[in-house]
């Protein structure tokens, strides 16, 4: 991809800035509803209705998801969405066993993965400068830049899922190695984290386990 130059580039760029600002003049900030249904008043689920959800669905998910920002452009996050009796199968092999019923009764459940390959389509997400040089034969730096936008794409993924309607419960408790044999072997996809989706059955949930004030984790500089 050639990146833009010249008259061009300066009219992309004054766009950006005017969609921006515009942006901000409609919405200064989310109502405090909007704030709880994401975040502030958001569960884990581990138990689910048997509402299906749609393929339409996730792929809204994806498109609000890959406009989060990464490092770079890299965009080193990869999805599958295990839906099948035959993938559920396969995802359940490197389960906990407690953990077992919480992916198969979810309507699906997400293989929040990266590509360990990502740097090689630089050319393509950041066109303005070729990068490639910072990760070719640097494998530390393309492990940790994948990793650590790999997973920061997973958290967009799940406030999206949350903010068009969808509940979601990540899931930690599984073999990656397993995961990495059943759904990546012979690829440059390592798994990241799983995380079921679909609508929940609130008589699944407890009550909501503490967090720390601000004073006690945050300070100034």
């Amino acid at each position: 991809m050639t990146a833009p130059t010249g008259a061009e580039l300066e009219e992309l760029r004054a766009k950006a800035q005017q969609d921006h600002r515009d942006l901000r003049e409609r919405i200064p900030r989310l109502s405090d509803d909007a704030i709880a249904l994401i975040l502030r008043e958001s569960r884990s689920h581990y138990a689910w209705t048997d509402q299906p959800v749609s393929d339409d669905l996730l792929e809204e998910i994806y498109d609000i998801t890959i406009n989060g920002a990464t490092s770079m452009n890299t965009l080193p996050a990869r999805f599958v969405f295990v839906k099948s009796a035959e993938g559920k199968e396969r995802l359940a092999k490197s389960l906990k066993p407690k953990n077992v019923p919480k992916m198969m009764d979810a309507p699906v459940t997400a293989i929040i993965a990266y590509d360990m390959d990502f740097w090689k389509e630089l050319p393509f997400l950041f066109p303005h400068e070729d990068r490639r040089p910072l990760f070719e034969n640097n494998p530390e730096y393309v492990a940790d830049t994948a990793f650590r936008n790999g997973t920061l794409q997973g958290a967009y993924f799940m406030i999206a899922a949350r903010a068009v309607g969808l509940d979601v419960g990540a899931m930690s408790g599984f073999s990656n190695k397993i995961v990495d044999e059943e759904f990546f072997a012979g690829t440059t996809l390592k798994s990241n984290f799983l995380c079921n989706l679909g609508y929940a059955d609130e008589t699944g949930l407890f009550h909501k386990l503490p967090r720390f004030p601000f004073e006690k984790v945050c300070s100034y500089a």
